[in-house]
Parts: C-alpha cells; sequence; structure tokens
C-alpha cells in the first residue's frame, strides 16, 4: 500500500463506498430503526414522514460516516497492510464513532432505550464490515 494519501483516490474510495452505505443506513432506518422509534415515541410525539429536509441531512450524515470509515481503513491498511484486521479495526472504530455514539447520547437524553442500541448497533456494524470489505477492495484497485 502506498504510504502517500492520494486525494482523488480517497475522494474516488468514499464516494463508491458510500452507495452501499446510504443503502444500508436506509434499509436497517426503515425496517428496523423507524418501526422501534415509532413505537418508544407513541403518545409522546409525532414521527413524521421523511422530508426532502430530512433526506439531504441523512446524505449528509451517511457521506460523514463513509469518510470516516475510508479514512479510518486507510490508516489502519498503512499499519496492518490491507487485511481481515484493518476491515475489522475501521468498521469497529466508524461504528463506536458515529452509531455508537449516536445511540449512548440518545439513551442518556431519555430519546431511546439500551434495547434499541443493542440491535442497532450490531447491525450497523456489519454494514460498516462490508463497506471497509468495499473500500479495501476500492484502495487495492485505485492505488
Amino acid at each position: 500500500m502506498n504510504s502517500n494519501f492520494n486525494l482523488k483516490n480517497f475522494i474516488i474510495v468514499m464516494l463508491l463506498t458510500s452507495i452501499w452505505i446510504h443503502v444500508a443506513e436506509v434499509a436497517r432506518a426503515i425496517l428496523v430503526a423507524f418501526p422501534m422509534m415509532k413505537e418508544f415515541y407513541a403518545g409522546k410525539i409525532d414521527i413524521g414522514p421523511m422530508g426532502v429536509s430530512n433526506a439531504l441531512i441523512w446524505g449528509l450524515w451517511d457521506t460523514m460516516m463513509a469518510s470516516t470509515l475510508v479514512f479510518i481503513y486507510w490508516l489502519c491498511s498503512q499499519v496492518f497492510g490491507q487485511n481481515s484486521k484493518s476491515i475489522f479495526i475501521s468498521a469497529t472504530v466508524t461504528t463506536l464513532a458515529t452509531i455508537g455514539v449516536f445511540w449512548v447520547a440518545s439513551v442518556n437524553s431519555g430519546l431511546g432505550t439500551w434495547d434499541m442500541a443493542l440491535i442497532l448497533i450490531p447491525i450497523s456494524w456489519v454494514e460498516m464490515l462490508i463497506a471497509a470489505k468495499i473500500a479495501e477492495r476500492l484502495f487495492a484497485r485505485y492505488h
């Protein structure tokens, strides 16, 4: 692996990896998170349909998560090489630093439950493992 950071390659890998992250995040939200949140918030506040502004912010969130994952993967690959260890570490750190922090803060603020967090964080971790594997393959291609 080339130890020089190449911004163009990083952007290409990040944008391509973000496609998976966008799809996985939407699926997790619609199939698992939103039903849990609707049940949790029932009678407290209305959870409305997703609007354009929500979708744009969610797209920003997913892009930030993709750039975090791809950068951490790149750093890990510099130290450990392009292998399972780099995939595991980058996926785990990204999950904990994004979804993990979000759900711990949500539970701490009374805006979620540990049951929700303990279901959604592992699902997100699997998503990030797949994303890190995608990043590994793309970096190998765009070296």
